[in-house]
Parts: C-alpha cells; structure tokens; sequence
C-alpha cells in the first residue's frame, strides 16, 4: 500500500513538472504581424569616433514604406572630411540602399517582413569624429489593420454598397489625406532641423577660426612692431671713444 502511494506521489510530480514549462511567447493569441503592427519613427543624434562603425535595426512589414535621413552637423579632429558611408540592408542580407555623402535619405517600398539593418561608418577620417543626425522610420499609404479589413469585408458582403454614406466616405478620404500631408510635412520639417544644426556648428566652427587667427595676426604685429624698434635703436645707439669730446 505504501509503494503505491509513493508511486502515485511520483507520477504526479513528474506531470506537474512536464506541464509547468516557463512561458516562451507572452502572447500566443497574437501574430506577429498584429505584434508588430505601427508606424514609428525615430530622431536623434550620434557620436561617430574615427573609423567607427554603428548599426541599428528597426522592423517593417511588406508594402510598407521604409525611409531614412540622415546629416552630418559636427566634424571634429585632424582630417574634417564630412563624409558619410551609410548601408541599409534587407533582412536576407541584400543591400536596398547606400549613400556616401555628408547628407542625403534612403526610401524604398519594403519588400521583405523583418527587421532592416542601418549602418555608419566614418572609416574617411582616421583621426577624426562626426555628429551624426537621424531620422527614420516606416509609413502606410493606403493601408489598414487586418481587423478593420475583415469587419469591412464583412460589411460588404451583409451590405449593399449603394447603402454607404457617400458624405461620411468622403470625410474619411479628406482625414486620411490630411493626415498623410501633415506627416510628410513633419518629415520635411525634421529635414530643415537638421540643416539649421549643421548651419549652426558651421557658424560656430568658423567664429573660433575667425577669432583664433586674428589674435594671431595681432600678436604677430605687436612682435613685428617691436623687433622693428629694437633694431632701429640699435642702429643709433653708438659708444663714444676714448678721446671724444661729450656732444650737446
């Protein structure tokens, strides 16, 4: 009686463990596309040390929109090349887009889901370093969720189409519009934001040459000036002899 009992203790044990497992998918309910789903965009600024290179990933869906800009605002060091080496690569590995340039933007039309890979590389300046800013992000043009596309298959299937609202279809088509008006609006704005930084540490940049070299210039005048006295002094400055009488 007693060895099964403990038997029966050991099998139950055994099941609890076996159906205890940890949790790998927080959300089994939710597919990846519906995870993963938004349009975000992102804008700020990095450091690139001489010959460094930085890569950074973000997610996007097929069909989407994918874009990138990007402006050199700050080169510090011995060589100012202001050049800029950026790749963005597909999740299989192939290269959508590169541009070696102080500033431009990459945009393409996403043909394959997961995520996409932007690189920097500063490997023109062996001895200097940039200030980098970027924006960049994914957009939907004439695309919805995958439940509103079902409720509206639905619709159409139990309604007629005559049925709809022609005036409430058409304030939907204005809000979209607008609303894909103001974003590029935003996007183009970022772009003028970062030419106004790059503008402003040029200006600062060439305020301390500026300065710099006038002391410069100063203190080498004052130098000449002097020597330019001492030597017409010494011209005139002769010892009497001996035998001469004191001048008046």
């Amino acid at each position: 009686m007693l060895q099964k009992g403990f038997y029966l203790v050991w099998l139950l044990l055994l099941f609890g463990l076996s159906s205890s497992g940890a949790l790998k998918d927080p959300h089994p309910e939710l597919s990846d596309q519906e995870f993963f789903w938004g349009a975000d965009q992102y804008d700020f600024s990095i450091m690139l040390r001489a010959g460094d290179l930085q890569c950074y990933w973000h997610f996007a869906h097929f069909g989407e929109r994918f874009y990138l800009n990007f402006m050199v605002q700050l080169v510090t060091g011995v060589a100012l090349d202001r050049h800029l080496s950026v790749t963005v690569n597909a999740p299989s590995g192939l290269i959508v887009g590169t541009v070696d340039d102080a500033s431009g933007q990459i945009a393409f039309s996403v043909q394959e889901t997961g995520f996409y890979q932007m690189c920097f590389s500063n490997f023109h300046n062996r001895f200097g370093s940039m200030q980098v800013f970027l924006n960049f992000g994914v957009y939907y043009e004439g695309q919805k969720d995958i439940e509103k596309q079902k409720e509206e298959e639905k619709k159409k299937k139990e309604e007629d189409m005559k049925q709809i609202n022609s005036t409430l279809s058409f304030i939907e088509e204005s809000n979209s519009r607008l609303q894909r008006f103001v974003f590029h609006m935003w996007r183009h704005y970022n772009y003028e934001r970062m030419r106004r930084g790059a503008d402003f540490y040029l200006l600062q940049s060439n305020s301390t040459y500026v300065n710099s070299w006038s002391a410069v210039q100063s203190l080498v005048i004052i130098t000449a000036g002097y020597l330019q006295l001492y030597c017409l002094k010494s011209l005139f400055n002769t010892k009497p002899a001996e035998g001469d009488k004191p001048r008046c």
